[in-house]
């Protein structure tokens, strides 16, 4: 078994739901020694997110990290975090401003207790600025940040996306973060605290749009799937009522595509000819494509732009992603043994380390009562 790049590193991890869970996954799969402190009797919510009975959410999020039920609202439950804080690396929490403060676990005394801490604090606002002591969670900064604005058609509400997009941005910002924090540690000695709030997670994926507004007086708005940078870009509807996505991000992109599909004539076409004409004429350019691609079906217009080099792919729902013959070869889900689902299909650890590969040492565990 080849040696795990962060098996020497010891993790507390304090946090609830899903962006403390994604930035902990990512250092347990790589080796450290993740420990989910959990409340009694209740645990981390997201055992709570269950299907069947099953709680899916924590075996994905949950694997490879042990778990210790701690009272922090007791003597001895702070006693015991902050000894176990002593021999930490990192401490993950997501708590609002002030609450440890107000459990006598202020960043401080971690820091005091172990001067080489690294603390990554993820909260929805950040521990600066008038939001800092409001709740949040990932749906609220996806809305105020702009991104919910942006998705969906122009006639239509905003659309909040179906999974935690930014609690899932964050996450791996805040395992980025610890890993940067742990590589100045070494070199100075000094641990830290990593402010981290969902809203910047959230916005930096964005784009330049706050530089498109201040010079342009635009910002990106509902467009459907057109994107504002390159067109042809949408899901097309196959003659087999089957959907495909195009993306002709580039100029040989997009002559590609048009010699594929017998659109050539509209390279010299005015309102055609350039990535800025096609965009400023989308609707027109999405029509044509729309027309040319429906006399074919998916799997004809698949093997169609395989053997031209267009960038096309089927849109999947799960079934067919999970029986894809490229899933299934690369290995990019894995199924891991539990007692309670019998075995479940996941994720396979990423990225893909060619020396010290992550791996899946166990499936998630319930609370060890201190």
């Amino acid at each position: 078994m080849q040696q795990t790049a962060l098996s020497n590193i010891k993790v507390l991890d304090l946090s609830r739901l899903v962006a403390g869970n994604m930035a902990t996954l990512q250092l347990a799969d790589f080796g450290a020694d993740v420990i989910k402190i959990e409340q009694p009797g209740m645990g981390d919510p997201l055992r709570q997110w269950r299907k069947n009975n099953l709680d899916l959410w924590w075996q994905e999020y949950g694997r490879n990290k042990r778990s210790l039920s701690l009272n922090l609202k007791s003597p001895r439950g702070r006693e015991l975090l902050v000894k176990l804080a002593e021999q930490a690396d990192i401490l993950v929490e997501n708590f609002i401003p002030g609450k440890m403060e107000q459990l006598g676990l202020s960043h401080e005394v971690l820091l005091e207790a172990n001067p080489k801490l690294v603390i990554l604090s993820i909260t929805a606002w950040g521990h600066t600025g008038p939001y800092r002591n409001k709740p949040g969670f990932g749906t609220l900064v996806e809305s105020m940040s702009g991104f919910a604005s942006m998705l969906g058609f122009a006639d239509r509400p905003p659309t909040l996306p179906p999974i935690p997009v930014a609690d899932m941005i964050t996450g791996l910002y805040g395992a980025l973060a610890c890993l940067t924090a742990l590589r100045y540690r070494d070199t100075t000695g000094k641990g830290q605290v990593i402010d981290l709030s969902l809203l910047e997670a959230m916005y930096s994926i964005l784009g330049p749009v706050a530089a498109e507004y201040e010079h342009t007086g635009s910002y990106p708005r509902r467009n459907g799937n057109r994107s504002p940078n390159s067109a042809p870009r949408n899901s097309y509807k196959t003659a087999d009522d089957k959907w495909i996505a195009l993306s002709a991000s580039t100029p040989a992109m997009a002559e590609k595509l048009f010699h594929a599909i017998g659109l050539a004539q509209m390279l010299d076409d005015e309102r055609f000819k350039t990535n800025e004409s096609r965009v400023r004429n989308s609707n027109e350019t999405d029509a044509m494509v729309a027309h040319a691609l429906r006399k074919y079906t998916l799997t004809e217009l698949t093997a169609l732009f395989d053997a031209s080099g267009v960038a096309g792919a089927p849109i999947y729902e799960v079934p067919q992603f999970v029986e894809d013959l490229h899933v299934r070869e690369r290995g990019i889900l894995i199924n891991v043994g539990d007692p309670q689902s019998g075995g479940m299909t996941m994720h396979a650890p990423l990225p893909r380390l060619s020396q010290s590969p992550g791996e899946i040492r166990f499936s998630r565990r319930s609370p060890w009562r201190a």
